[in-house]
């Protein structure tokens, strides 16, 4: 078995490995940037090694500083994880060089598979079905447009060193496609430095089914079954789960067996994924489901698997890497329950799911004593960390394993709902109600369901009123105030109003009457800036509003606050400096985006507490400014 490990990769993925290493005495080490110095995968692992600037490009994608840390740090093998470097066979092949233990497949099968041309044409050769289209050399617009129309409209251009949805584009129309041919062409050039494309059918009612597949160095080679990844926004997955919802026994075996053949068609060594595009509209038949790639790494969704097999594919991985047979066969494979997974991501759906960054002063994960004995954590982050806007937004996975695709649902979206997390925005109410969703329960759903769905899913109908009366709670006026600033009102023959005036994080404003009766309870929790108010996922934050006040720049009695977390980039004014209406006074950085904060009447900067360069949280007190005279 391999002595020590070096995980040329960060976050949560980082951190599964490291659990696992540990678990079989591996000495583990970590690699960081300078962003992830104190990140939760370099406080896990034995050791630690730094390889660079923050910027992926000058550190984690950065080959030679990978394997520099593995010399410096004595390690004996390379996991490489899932994204960065994982299907690169150039430094697959470097790690091999430096007399190191790659855990992966070999160069040659990574090469096989990465270009989807000429992976398709191996899989023809293999016997396994692929999608109707065009591989060919000829790149012509006029080929391509001839191959599109022989095909049939709808068709689908997909770059041939694609991946993560970009180089793609669906063409409805002749008269589209030579625009949108085009486009894919430059967007394949920019992002892969490789501008071919290649023709499918667009299908109409796709389901994304996808089979787990291992392979050893002794001619093995096994399935762990499929599972299911056809929840997608923009091409990216969401929620996955195994096995496929409506999967028959034939069906099973026929896809199952393709994939087998696949990854013997190459000589395939360790963990891989065979992906396939279904047509569901008429249920899963093994005659309308077609190959449609190969992904020669880990996959995200890997839990799921793990779930049902009780297998741990990453100590298959390591035992495979060090030359171990597979430890089980396939008759020794079986399907025991239901499993489903929600990626866990920083980013606002309110927002068209803009990331989200900053520390992260709440992470409260719900435990087993809350009912939900059956969950498991992915986490590359506790509370406490901070979110990067250097890196992808996801802070982790959330996976139910129940004896029924109904009982793993219901858990997983009681666990989305009844997760806590502050400042840091997340997809977590969005998640849970793609699970609770009638369309969802049935398992009749395509890749095409976020969208016909996205206003609902994103735009949650909230008790904002009932949830700013339980805030107000902990909100009243503290002995001692005046009678305006209680909002107290006195009318003759009625009782007395007790009003607090509540803003909430969105910029709702509302009058509370502490008279009326509490009618619904909510989860939350307090912090300095106000009560956060939890339901069905989603969080406000409430707190005072006063009348000369605001809940942001610009406020009437001068006070600028920082309107979401983000870097104060530039500071245009000092204290006790005179100022106009609308001059701009500093400048904010949120999301790669610029805002700047200006004065909201004339007067003078009688308190300045920015400074360049300085990381601000939402809500902070940034410029004071007070009217002259």
């Amino acid at each position: 078995m391999i002595a020590s490990l070096l995980i040329a990769n960060r976050g949560e993925i980082a951190c599964r490995i490291i659990g696992t290493a540990r678990r079989l005495g591996i000495r583990t080490v970590a690699v960081y940037s300078e962003a992830d110095a104190n990140a939760r995968h370099v406080r896990l692992a034995d050791a630690a090694e730094a390889i660079g600037p923050a910027a992926a490009r000058e550190s984690y994608l950065v080959g030679e500083r990978i394997l520099a840390a593995a010399r410096a740090s004595g390690a004996e093998a390379i996991h490489p994880g899932y994204g960065f470097l994982s299907e690169n066979a150039d430094f697959a092949e470097a790690v091999t060089a430096a007399g190191l233990v790659w855990v992966g497949p070999d160069a040659a099968s990574i090469r096989a598979m990465g270009l989807k041309d000429a992976a398709k044409q191996r899989m023809i050769d293999a016997g396994v079905p692929v999608t109707p289209g065009y591989l060919g050399d000829d790149q012509g617009l006029e080929r391509l447009a001839a191959e599109a129309q022989a095909i049939g409209y709808p068709v689908l251009i997909k770059a041939v060193a694609g991946g993560g949805g970009k180089g793609m584009r669906r063409v409805d129309d002749p008269a589209q496609f030579a625009d949108l041919l085009q486009s894919c062409q430059r967007e394949a050039a920019s992002s892969f430095g490789d501008d071919r494309v290649l023709l499918e059918k667009y299908i109409l009612s796709p389901r994304h089914i996808e089979v787990q597949v291992f392979g050893d160095r002794h001619g093995n080679v096994v399935h762990l079954f499929e599972r299911d990844c056809s929840l997608q926004r923009r091409h990216q997955k969401v929620i996955e789960e195994a096995p496929a919802p409506g999967m028959n026994v034939d069906t099973r075996e026929a896809i199952c067996a393709a994939a087998a053949r696949a990854a013997t068609a190459v000589d395939y060594v360790g963990a891989g994924t065979i992906e396939f595009i279904a047509d569901g509209s008429e249920g899963l038949r093994a005659d309308r489901i077609w190959f449609m790639e190969m992904n020669t790494r880990l996959q995200v969704e890997h839990p799921v698997t793990e779930e049902i097999t009780g297998v741990d594919l990453v100590e298959w991985q390591l035992r495979v890497a060090s030359g171990e047979p597979l430890p089980l066969r396939q008759d020794q494979l079986a399907i025991q329950g239901h499993a489903i997974e929600a990626r866990f991501y920083a980013e606002d759906p309110a927002t068209g799911f803009l990331p989200s960054t900053g520390q992260l002063d709440v992470l409260r994960l719900p435990t087993p004593a809350a009912g939900l004995a059956d969950l498991r954590y992915d986490m590359g982050v506790e509370e406490g960390d901070r979110v990067s806007d250097q890196y992808d937004p996801m802070l982790g996975k959330l996976i139910a394993r129940g004896d029924t695709r109904e009982a793993a649902a219901q858990a997983l979206a009681t666990a989305c709902r009844r997760t806590q997390v502050w400042p840091v925005r997340t997809n977590l109410g969005f998640a849970a109600r793609c699970l609770s969703h009638s369309e969802f329960r049935s398992g009749a759903v395509n890749t095409g369901f976020i969208e016909r769905h996205l206003t609902a899913l994103t735009e949650p109908t909230l008790p904002l009123d009932a949830m700013a009366r339980w805030a107000a709670e902990d909100l009243v006026a503290p002995e001692g105030e005046g009678p305006w600033e209680r909002g107290s009102g006195f009318r003759l023959n009625a009782a007395p109003r007790r009003e607090v005036a509540l803003v909430d994080d969105r910029g709702g404003r509302y009058a509370v009457d502490l008279a009326e009766p509490i009618m619904q309870a909510f989860g939350g929790f307090d912090t300095d800036e106000g009560r956060v108010v939890q339901h069905e996922g989603e969080l406000r934050r409430f707190r005072r509003f006063r009348a000369e006040g605001a809940a942001s720049g610009g406020a009437a009695d001068g006070s600028l606050l920082a309107p979401m977390p983000g870097r104060v980039t530039a500071v245009d004014v000092v204290e006790g400096q005179g100022v106009e209406k609308g001059q701009r006074l500093l400048t904010l950085e949120a999301m790669k985006m610029e805002h700047g904060l200006v004065a909201p009447f004339d007067g003078v900067v009688a308190e300045l507490r920015a400074s360049a360069g300085a990381q601000v949280r939402e809500g902070t007190l940034l410029v004071r400014v007070e009217r002259e005279g």
